[in-house]
Parts: C-alpha cells; structure tokens; sequence
C-alpha cells in the first residue's frame, strides 16, 4: 500500500473529530471567536438541541470578503501576530474551528466589518466552500450551522436527545459566561428562552460577582467566601462553597485559566486537597475559581479543545491554590451552610412528622379519651403505666427520651460576658442538641459533631509544632485481635500514632497491645478505635500520601473521643462547647463534611405564624 497525502476535506473531518463533539464543541468554537472579535451582545439560538440548526449572532468587529474568504481556510488565524505560540493572549488560535465545522455540516458566514459599505457572505457544506458574495447585514457577524455530523452520521449515533444537548449548550454557555461579564449573552432553544445574562457592570471584581450570582443563583452566594492569592507570576480569585454545601459531582466546578474555561486534573486534585477531612466523602464543592497566569508559563496548546493546560511550575500552582481555598474557608471556619431556612428544614421532614404524629394521636386517644383517671395519676414511675383500659403505656423514661427538653440553669455572670456568635446556650434535648439563642435566630448545635472537630483541630495543631499529644496510660493494657495484615498495616504507623498520643505495640501473632490513649479521648471504646484504624488504613492502600493518611487517622481518633449523643451537659459544659466552636478553624462541620449547626432566622419562624 502506498503512502499518499489525505484529501484536504478528510483531513477537515479528521479535525473535526478531535475539535466537534456534539452541537455545544460548536458553540463553544463559534462563542469564543465572537469574545476574541469584540462582541459585547452575544445571541446563540437552537433548533433541535443544535443538531439541526445553531446560529451564533454578535455584534463584534466583523470580517471584510478577503479575510472571510481565509477565516474558513485550515489553520487561518488573525490570533498569533508575533507566531509565538508562549504569547496567546486570544481564546482561540489554532485556525481549526471554522473549517472543521464546515467539514461534518453546513456553515453560512455573514459579517460585515466596522466601517464597510456592506457585509460579505460565504458557505462552506461538507468541505467545499463557495465563492464570497455580498449580504445584507447590520453589522458584527451571523454564523449558522445547519445539519450538523450529516457528512458523518456514525456521529449522530452518539449524540443524546435534543433536550440533553440543549442543556449541554446552556451549560457550556454559561462557563463562558461567567469569564466574561461585560458580555451580554442570551439563547434560545426551540423558540423558548433558556438563558439571558446582561451586562455586569462595574469593576472586574465587582462585575464577576453580580455574573456568578446570575448564574450560580442566589444560594451560591450566600454559602460562599471569596478567595485570593498571587505569586510572582499567577494570580487566583473566584468564590468557593463552605463544606456544608456541595453536590453529588463535579460539573459545578467552574475552572478558568486565562478566562479559558477548563476541566484540567491538576485543578480539580488541588480543590479536592483543599477540602480534604472538611467535606463528605463522594460529594463535591461549588465554586467559580479564576486563574491568571503569565502566557509564558502555561502551555495551552495541549489538546484541540484546549480544555486541558499545563503549567510551567505545577506545585506552585497547586500549593497557591490549595492556600487560598484553605484560608478562605479558615476565615469563615464557623460558616455552616444555610440553604433557605426553617421552612426548607421542615419540608425536608414534613411527612415523616405528620405520619408520627397522626399515630401518636391514634395511640393517645386509645388509652385516654374514654377514660375518667387523669393520665398524669395512670403513670407507674417504678414500672410500665396502664390507662384504666389497661392498655400498656410506654415507660416514663422512654417518654421522656422521647418528648422532654431538658433546660439548662441560670448562666454565671462570666458566662454571659463571653457570649459569641452562636450566641447563649438555653436548653438541651434528646440530650444530643444545643439549643442556643442569638440577637435574631435560634441555633441547634450537633454536640458530638461540633466536639468532634474541635478534638481533631486540636490534635492538628500540636503534630504541626511537632508536640506530642498527652496521654493517659490505661490501668490494665488492652488486647485487641486483628488479621496479620491489618495488625502490620497498622504497625507501620506506631510512631504517628505515638505523637498523638496512642501507644500500640505487636502481642502475639496478629494481636496489638494497646497502653495508652489521648488524654483528649476519656473515657473510649479502644477495640472499636483500633479496628476502626485498621480498617481505614488496610483500605487506603498506597495511594493516599502520607498527610492524608495522618489527617484520616485524627479524623477517626476524633470521633471515638468526642462528646457523644445521648450524654446528658450543664448549662457550662454546653456554653463552653459554643465558645471553643468559635475559636476553632472549620467547626461549622464535622470530620466528615456534616454540618454541625444550623441556625433558624427568627424573621423565617415568625412568617410561619404569619407574624410579617
């Protein structure tokens, strides 16, 4: 078989494999070289999800008929004028889109160039372009492409419904969007409108907030901090979501470099690092983060799409990024997410209650409607009580697990002077919430969660000075069996566990000897700690680097040490837990990403009762 150069066509629709996927890669190409012409009005409308027609509208600088008749031309571009591919300060340069477009369907350019007498027209069907002729236009540039992957239709296949793409444009359109604030953008699908986003106005900073808000909507924003942080040759800033609000995946994630939207690995490892023992596993953040990096450090010609970069410095990057996030989300540490208030907390549980309390009701007016006794006289308090029916009645213990509030004493003077933002603790119940009152809401607290990552930011911060923790030495030494590999699994890490204060050593043949445990612990269940550990670390294998293995074992230490559900606390222990919860980095959630508070507004309790 003979060596023979490809046809400038196939090697259009080769092109087009790498750079079109589906109707929002056209988009994507046809919106980013309206940005790089100008444009200030962006209009994009579908018919079919965009499979049948996509038409991109702006009012940008525009083509004359000579550089309309080049910009459909293989690797034809007005974006590189030095030819230096480490100076692109363009979205797009590569001079793929437009004739990878007109390869696989049919692509109609009007545009008209500021200050011509009249716009020019070109149209390019499976390759083959025709000759440039005069168009009626306003100004700015109309592309419309018609039948898209009809050169192709194996394509086709892998194409999902004409809502699903539609939603893929919206989505891609919206990334784009949020770069670029001083750009009005609006789409159309099917004659409905699915988007509109106006002009930001005001500074950049200023501008990038009001477009987030636009499209990541109103609850973003108010369970978000923002982020900054520069080096010598990059700067970030954006907004990410506090650890009490996330998602099931990733595609909230709004990654720009260069105002170049990406989805690149080193980013979204660096995120998750960030949020590492603060989030719930398999849940993910919501953030917009903008990277600025100097051109001669980040390759963006890396793949067609360009939604892939490589940076000059990696772990710069990543350790810039990973402060930032991380001192943002110290700054508002005591922040738990507040998703609509006490009206979405009771639609949450609204029918599970209603189905307990019907039945409680039921049971009740069984046993005492019909009967004369008082029910506080049917009460046995040595036992279980009987209505005169002699219906058996729960015990007076379970009742009162059930339905008491155990109010707390008066607080001392000290107490009161220390008050802070979680405000005065009033009450407990169920003995596993703080009830907590502020100038202008009610706070639950979770006493195990909010104690739990206390203990663990404690014992982060002695391994940082390199101190180890205290310890207490147990009167008798506590067997506990595990399988060989768990037990050397477990070994490995003696001297880790030694520093925060846990002394295990090898007994017998797969057995550890445990002799002492943190003092921060108490009183704990050593068997359940130490197979808990074990597990976690057989689990991890060695892929987890050292500090997150070392974070996951205080996490789980932690959590066997902490005030547990169901013990009963004095109005001072209870106070004491708020104070030490506004003093400690992320305690508006757990170890394990819950969050460890919510705050009920008491402008939400009184529209309940129709009050305003």
């Amino acid at each position: 078989m003979n060596i023979r150069v490809l046809p400038s066509n196939l090697i259009n629709q080769i092109a087009a494999g790498e750079v079109i996927e589906r109707p929002a890669s056209v988009l994507k190409e046809l919106v980013e070289n309206a940005i790089d012409a100008g444009a200030h009005k962006i209009e994009v409308t579908l018919t079919g999800g965009g499979k049948n027609i996509l038409t991109v509208v702006d009012d940008g600088a525009g083509m004359s008929p000579e550089e309309l008749n080049l910009a459909v031309e293989r690797h034809a571009t007005s974006k590189l004028p030095d030819d230096d591919l480490f100076q692109i300060n363009f979205l797009g340069f590569r001079g793929e889109a437009l004739p990878s477009i007109g390869s696989v369907a049919r692509l109609t350019i009007v545009s008209r160039k500021k200050g011509a007498a009249e716009g020019a027209k070109i149209s390019v069907e499976g390759g083959v372009k025709s000759a440039v002729e005069p168009a009626a236009i306003g100004g700015g540039t109309r592309i419309e492409v018609r039948d898209l992957f009809y050169t192709t239709p194996a394509r086709l296949k892998f194409l999902k419904a004409d809502a699903a793409e539609a939603a893929q444009c919206v989505d891609m359109l919206q990334r784009i969007a949020l770069a670029n604030p001083g750009v009005a953008f609006y789409l159309y699908s099917d004659g409905k409108k699915k988007l509109a986003l106006n002009v930001c106005t005001g500074e950049l900073p200023e501008a990038r907030r009001k477009r987030i808000a636009d499209v990541l909507g109103a609850e973003f924003k108010e369970n978000s901090v923002p982020i900054t942080a520069q080096n010598e040759f990059c700067d970030i800033s954006g907004f990410v979501s506090v650890p009490t609000y996330h998602k099931a995946n990733s595609l909230s994630e709004f990654l720009f470099v260069n105002n170049r939207p990406v989805r690149d690995k080193l980013i979204l490892g660096a995120i998750k690092g960030a949020y590492q023992d603060m989030m719930v596993s398999g849940r993910y953040p919501v953030c917009a983060i903008f990277i600025r990096v100097n051109p001669r450090y980040v390759d963006v010609n890396v793949h067609p799409t360009k939604a892939e970069v490589r940076f000059y410095d990696n772990g710069a990057v990543r350790g810039l990024l990973v402060g930032a996030i991380r001192n943002a989300l110290s700054a508002g540490a005591q922040h738990s997410a507040d998703t609509g208030g006490l009206e979405n907390l009771l639609l949450r549980q609204m029918t599970e209650e209603t189905a307990r309390l019907q039945a409680l009701h039921r049971q009740t007016t069984e046993f005492s409607v019909h009967d004369s006794e008082p029910e506080f006289a049917r009460h046995n308090p040595f036992g279980a009580a009987k209505s005169s029916r002699g219906a058996v009645l729960p015990e007076f213990s379970e009742w009162q697990n059930r339905c008491s509030v155990r109010v707390a004493d008066e607080p001392t003077a000290e107490t009161l002077a220390n008050v802070g933002e979680l405000g005065l603790a009033k009450a407990q119940f169920h003995n596993t919430y703080i009830i907590a009152q502020t100038e202008d809401s009610i706070v639950i607290v979770d006493q195990h969660a909010a104690h739990e990552r206390i203990t663990m930011e404690r014992m982060k911060q002695s391994m940082a000075k390199h101190e180890r923790l205290p310890s207490q030495l147990l009167l008798i030494p506590e067997v506990v069996e595990l399988t060989l590999a768990e037990r050397e699994n477990l070994l490995e890490y003696a001297d880790t566990f030694a520093s925060l204060g846990l002394s295990i050593e090898a007994f017998g043949t797969t057995a550890v000897l445990v002799r002492e445990t943190p003092a921060l612990l108490g009183d704990t269940d050593v068997q359940n700690l130490i197979k808990d550990l074990a597990e976690q670390i057989s689990e991890w294998g060695s892929a987890y680097a050292l500090t997150d293995k070392i974070h996951h074992i205080c996490a789980t230490i932690a959590c066997h040490g902490s005030v547990r559900a169901g013990r009963a606390l004095n109005i001072e222990e209870m106070n004491r837990l708020l104070r030490d919860m506004e003093q400690t980095e992320h305690s508006g959630q757990c170890n394990h990403g819950r969050p460890t508070y919510v705050k009920v507004r008491i402008c939400d309790i009184e529209k309940l009762f129709e009050r305003k």
